[in-house]
């Protein structure tokens, strides 16, 4: 999009803006002076990376509605998309999804299970014993690293992890 900053509700009222004052102020509303609304600093990714539901091989692509995925794909110069299914052509009016045009689209990666452990509408469900254990992990940096290890850097691909979660777990928790 190229602007320097955006306006967001996201942060109104919690501590981010005092944590993080060079990314975030309170201004007035440019349209309503007495209003005061957050604005964030934009960010300009080299690369944004986003998993979707169904693309097409011109690489138009089908998100989950309600995500974020539209503001970090606009402003990223190139995009990758991962995608649950490739088909031949994907529905802009699908109801329960977001329509990615291809013109923002750089490449897509066709990655089953590619959102795990968080769900995919109409693919599987979140598998929440793995959501716990990762959000256990995340209390320390050293449960984390430990995390990492475990689930990304010793199965060494998605393959890997996806064994290493159990083939045969993922499978009973698809609808």
């Amino acid at each position: 999009m190229g602007a320097p900053f955006v306006p967001t509700l996201a942060y109104a009222g919690s501590d981010v803006i005092k944590r993080r004052p060079d990314d975030f102020t309170i201004a007035a509303n440019p349209f309503d002076p007495d209003e005061r609304i957050v604005v964030a600093k934009a960010i300009n990714p080299d690369v944004g990376i986003f998993h979707g539901l169904k693309a097409d091989r011109r690489g138009n692509v089908l998100l989950r509605k309600g995500g974020e995925e539209l503001l970090l794909i606009q402003a990223s110069r190139k995009v990758i998309v991962t995608v649950e299914e490739i088909v031949e052509k994907v529905d802009p009016e699908a109801s329960g999804a977001r329509f990615i045009p291809s013109l923002y689209v750089t490449a897509v990666v066709h990655v089953p299970f590619g959102a795990h452990p968080t769900g995919a509408a109409g693919y599987y469900p979140a598998d929440d014993e793995q959501l716990r254990e990762y959000l256990a992990a995340s209390t320390s940096n050293e449960t984390f690293d430990a995390y990492l290890d475990k689930y990304v850097f010793e199965p060494g691909s998605h393959d890997g992890y996806l064994k290493h979660v159990g083939l045969g777990r993922i499978g009973s928790v698809a609808p």
